[in-house]
């Protein structure tokens, strides 16, 4: 007798639910026009999820979430803890926190660790998390902050990427270039469709491994 027939729901892949890469996009000053331009860019079925980590005033009152749903058809919140972490969805980090992934949710830790860490911190986790299924992306910026979760990210398998001099203030992406941690150097319109061919691959990849080897 089929599930139908006995009233049972068929058994759901909770696997296949989960976004095929987990993007982290980090940026400071200039970055909002940057994050735009990305969210303009990207399909609204890439069956990614993008996490947003700017920095930000501790006592901001932050509208960033609000701001960049008008710039892509894709569902944009602020992330919060134990919020499970979804395919196509846009996640912005709140003011005064680190944000890190477990399970394929978000942990938020408040009061922040320290000022323009909080891409470092996050991409860490991603690295983690995520292994080669994590992208990190570092956009307009002061300092250095994301150049060491990059090379975390490099070390668990995942890529990363460094905007082009298309960059309103280029400290950021510059030091990730600097230090060889960045996959890709490109334009925004260029992330996308370098993106779908990442996932692509790592699809080929998994069919490849999951083939029945002869002999």
């Amino acid at each position: 007798m089929s599930n139908e027939k006995q009233g049972k729901q068929p058994a759901i892949d909770i696997g296949a639910l989960h976004p095929k890469l987990i993007v982290g996009i980090g940026g400071s000053a200039g970055a909002l026009n940057a994050y735009k331009a990305l969210l303009d860019a990207l399909p609204s079925n890439t069956g990614m999820a993008f996490i947003i980590i700017s920095h930000m005033s501790p006592t901001a009152n932050s509208q960033l979430a609000e701001i960049l749903s008008r710039h892509t058809k894709m569902t944009v919140m602020v992330a919060c803890m134990a919020m499970p972490i979804h395919e196509n969805y846009v996640y912005v980090i709140p003011p005064d926190a680190d944000l890190l992934i477990e399970n394929y949710t978000f942990k938020v830790i408040s009061p922040r660790s320290g000022r323009n860490k909080q891409i470092d911190v996050f991409f860490a986790s991603l690295a983690k998390a995520m292994g080669v299924r994590a992208i990190g992306i570092v956009l307009s910026g002061y300092d250095g902050d994301g150049t060491e979760g990059c090379k975390l990210i490099q070390a668990n398998g995942g890529k990363t990427f460094a905007q082009d001099m298309s960059a309103e203030v280029d400290f950021m992406p510059l030091s990730a270039q600097a230090s060889g941690c960045a996959d890709f150097v490109m334009p925004l319109d260029k992330i996308p469709g370098k993106l779908k061919r990442l996932a692509t691959a790592l699809k080929t990849l998994k069919l490849r491994n999951n083939y029945p080897k002869a002999g």
